[in-house]
């Protein structure tokens, strides 16, 4: 079904007229301090009638007044917003940054029952049922975000290798002193620079000291390299949870 038509009967099984909703747009502009969020009943029609597609305001507008999901909204018009994570991690890039984390995850929810979960096997040819895990790890708290390793990143190979996407506790601002007996139980810190990101193991020094050296892998050639510490007290350092 064409999308303004999805539109028009979400409009019309509310009763609402056009007049109606420009009313309401005017009002929701209004509120949020923007006229872009104004639809007038010309564009409402030609939205409806010609397959003219709203912009991101005006498509919010439709949605808060037909009290749609704008996720919703965007699937008609074939923007699958919820796949905006697996999409993006076919796209790399050279440097390692922060990504944003996905609305939710595919999941197996049930497996066939052949499956022997001793054995390695393609998992997609036995999983009877997919099902989606909301809210994927980060809780919408801010705690806890995602990181891209750079393709020209390879300090940390082969624990971390180019291209891995890993989880960040960005709560953490300090080197933590805890015990660790192997290279894998060793925690990895995600640190914020002025000319992007590193991500590697750290020594903690004494706070006199106006830098933290980086301690890459054995099998990276570059060994180690000083890091020096901002001058303000913001967050710059934060565990990462692989």
């Amino acid at each position: 079904m064409l999308p303004g038509l999805r539109l028009r009967q979400a409009r019309e099984r509310l009763g609402l007229t056009y007049r109606d909703v420009e009313r309401a747009s005017f009002e929701l502009a209004s509120k949020r301090g923007r006229p872009e969020f104004i639809v007038h009943i010309s564009r409402l029609a030609d939205i409806e009638n010609h397959e003219v597609v709203p912009t991101l305001h005006k498509l919010y507008t439709l949605a808060v007044i037909y009290h749609l999901d704008p996720h919703e909204i965007f699937r008609w018009y074939e923007v699958p917003l919820d796949e905006f994570f697996g999409d993006g991690a076919e796209f790399s890039a050279p440097r390692t940054h922060l990504m944003a984390p996905p609305v939710s995850l595919r999941i197996p929810v049930r497996f066939d029952p052949a499956f022997d979960p001793r054995r390695t096997e393609f998992l997609s040819r036995m999983v009877e049922r997919w099902g989606h895990f909301e809210g994927v790890l980060t809780n919408g708290n801010g705690r806890h975000l995602y990181g891209y390793i750079g393709l020209s990143d390879r300090r940390m190979v082969p624990l971390l290798r180019p291209g891995s996407i890993v989880l960040v506790d960005v709560s953490v601002h300090q080197i933590e002193d805890q015990e660790w007996f192997t290279e894998h139980d060793r925690p990895m810190y995600f640190v914020e620079l002025r000319d992007g990101y590193r991500c590697g193991w750290f020594y903690r020094t004494d706070p006199a000291w106006s830098c933290n050296p980086i301690r890459c892998h054995d099998a990276c050639r570059n060994h180690g390299a000083c890091l020096k510490r901002p001058r303000s007290s913001d967050a710059w350092l934060a565990w990462l949870r692989a």
